[in-house]
């Protein structure tokens, strides 16, 4: 029984998908919220927070970007749709982790209208959550594609 990395590769844009989606689902719907309600102050969970949504936009682009590299990769040619069939929905989030962090963020934590700038960048987040989540479906079903 000989080893074969091939099998593995095929499957490393359905773990990318996986992880993205995954880590999106903890940070939002878990530990921020978790955060609030436990730490002594809104102050310091809405730091922490500030943090983990950073970390979390790095994983997002990271994944995005090697989810288009092996989409664009001839090592998936055996699967044609599967990698490539979320495109749309990999730039999508990528673009909307982007703007959370570098145009949204930055007004939060300023304290700038924070009502508006907290809604805008939750419903971002639950966008990009949707567009992960998307991914995560046509990767892992490539005939949905």
């Amino acid at each position: 029984m000989a080893f074969s990395a091939r099998p593995l590769l095929l499957q490393l844009p359905l773990w990318l998908a996986a992880l993205w989606w995954g880590s999106l689902s903890a940070v939002g719907f878990l530990v921020v919220p978790l955060l609030f309600a436990h730490l002594p102050s809104k102050t310091m969970a809405g730091t922490m927070a500030a943090k983990l949504f950073t970390a979390q936009t790095w994983v997002s682009v990271v994944c995005g970007l090697l989810l288009l590299l092996l989409s664009r990769a001839d090592q998936f040619s055996e699967q044609p749709n599967q990698a490539r069939a979320a495109f749309a929905f990999v730039l999508g989030g990528m673009l909307l982790a982007l703007l959370a962090e570098f145009a949204v963020a930055p007004r939060i934590v300023a304290r700038e209208n924070l009502a508006l700038w907290h809604s805008v960048g939750s419903v971002m987040y639950l966008l990009q959550w949707l567009c992960a989540g998307v991914t995560l479906w046509k990767v892992s079903n490539p005939r949905s594609a």
